[in-house]
């Protein structure tokens, strides 16, 4: 997913994603050390939409907090 399709999304939408990310990344990871991942490269792609979730997480929250104070 795009970082621009991820900050259309709502912050509860992006902490669902966040967590279904989680998962995946860990479920990836144990099928990638029994040798039955057929691709490697998924585990990087996942770790790195992760990553894009978790700053547009941030960004938002950072965003709420200025709004707040200002």
């Amino acid at each position: 997913m795009k970082a621009v399709e991820l900050k259309e999304l709502t912050l509860d939408e992006l902490i669902s994603r966040e967590e279904d990310l989680t998962e995946e990344l860990a479920r990836l990871r144990i099928q990638l050390s029994i040798k039955r991942l057929d691709n490697p490269l998924q585990v990087r792609i996942a770790r790195r939409d992760l990553a894009r979730v978790k700053t547009i997480i941030a960004e938002k929250a950072a965003a709420a907090d200025g709004a707040q104070e200002g």
